[in-house]
């Protein structure tokens, strides 16, 4: 995430579970509607054109509301997941943190990290990290797929039964639900050697591999 989370709150019922988020969080910045949140960082007028600005700059958005104020405010402009910035929404006491946009994009993550601080439930929803237990199409921090573009069809495999070697050190790689033979036809690699993949071989580069 490039630009710093925005903590969307919309009345006072939210500001206490986004002024504790943003006491951990110290790049995180509190956006309040006149009027309803005398205390924030910046405050705003037109709610729906001020989610529409923060997601347009790329800023990961936290709601402190129904989600169903996001979606209709961001329906309009969704056109590439691959760079849409994280929205996620939470319930205003904290206990429901839900994903909407960006789950491979850091969302999911951000919303473990939510939940961890607020007590509450992450509801991760892709169908990457709730079936396989990990999202290949989105390597943890210090990691950078090669070949991208052959995420989706190795995921669509391996989410219909496949089966995967997983060849090279990459601790991560074991912590999901994969189910391992040796003589897989789909492999997962992680070296720091040049090695382009293909659409049967993901490939993993430590970041300091250029």
């Amino acid at each position: 995430m490039d630009a710093s989370p925005i903590l969307l709150v919309l009345n006072e019922a939210g500001l206490g579970a986004a002024e504790e988020i943003a006491r951990r969080f110290s790049t995180a910045r509190i956006h309040g509607l006149a009027g309803r949140v005398p205390t924030a960082d910046t405050q705003f007028n037109e709610t729906v054109d001020h989610i529409r600005l923060l997601f347009q700059a790329g800023h990961p958005i936290v709601g402190f509301c129904a989600s169903g104020i996001l979606i209709r405010a961001l329906a309009p402009l969704l056109a590439d997941k691959t760079t849409e910035p994280p929205v996620i929404a939470v319930s205003e006491d904290g206990s429901s943190i839900v994903p909407l946009l960006g789950g491979h994009r850091g969302a999911n993550e951000l919303a473990r990290l939510l939940a961890k601080a607020l007590g509450g439930h992450a509801a991760i929803t892709t169908a990457g990290d709730t079936k396989l237990g990990v999202a290949l199409d989105a390597p943890p921090k210090g990691w950078r797929l090669a070949n991208a573009e052959d995420a989706k069809p190795v995921m669509a495999e391996l989410l219909s039964g496949a089966t995967v070697r997983i060849e090279g050190r990459a601790d991560w790689l074991y912590e999901g639900r994969l189910k391992q033979a040796e003589d897989a036809a789909i492999s997962l690699v992680a070296t720091e050697e040049p090695d382009d993949g293909g659409p049967t071989r993901l490939v993993y580069h430590p970041q300091k591999f250029a």
